[in-house]
């Protein structure tokens, strides 16, 4: 009697155990989606940056830094998502929005380019897209919270190292790279 015991505390431990690290599995494979759909964002930001540097090349003759820097932007945003290198997308980032400002703001000296149909749809589609990431970030960011928590948590720390789970790395952004673009700055 005492052994059928023992093996049904052993059977609902089993099962607990499983329980846990099914959910952990799960917790870690929401983290590896939700960054996936942000390199899918940056992926198409990627492919309609080129095309709107070509748009304002045809009007803005002089103004070639601003292209180029958008573009390394562009490269660098790129290269440090498919490293996964979160700490270098931060950067990246905050560069790429900076070359967008300025580019936008330049823009305002093109009334041709702006009249533009092709750059107001591409204008308008980075726009969306930069929306979009930010919402993504926000949701990468919850399931990596999810995702450290939980293997935090007891019973569910003994499971996370018993099979080696390890906390995801917040997307954060330093109070630099959050602040609005100093658009005079650029210009002085």
């Amino acid at each position: 009697m005492g052994f059928v015991v023992f093996l049904g505390i052993v059977a609902i431990l089993a099962v607990y155990g499983i329980g846990i690290y099914n959910g952990l599995v799960k917790l870690r494979e929401n983290v590896k989606q939700a960054w996936s759909n942000i390199d899918v964002l940056l992926v198409q930001r990627h492919d309609e940056l080129p095309k709107l540097v070509e748009t304002c090349k045809r009007y803005m003759e002089y103004e070639q830094e601003t292209l180029d820097r958008v573009m390394k932007a562009r490269a660098s945003v790129f290269q440090a998502a498919g490293r996964g290198d979160v700490a270098a997308l931060g950067a990246a980032e905050t560069a790429l929005r900076a070359g967008l400002g300025q580019l936008f703001a330049v823009v305002e000296n093109y009334p041709n380019l702006k009249a533009d149909e092709s750059f107001r749809h591409l204008q308008t589609r980075i726009t969306q897209l930069e929306e979009n990431i930010a919402d993504r970030r926000e949701l990468y960011n919850a399931s990596v919270n999810l995702n450290n928590v939980r293997i935090h948590q007891f019973p569910d720390l003994v499971v996370a190292r018993l099979f080696g789970f390890s906390e995801a790395t917040l997307l954060e952004f330093t109070e630099e790279q959050k602040s609005d673009v100093d658009m005079k700055a650029l210009f002085g």
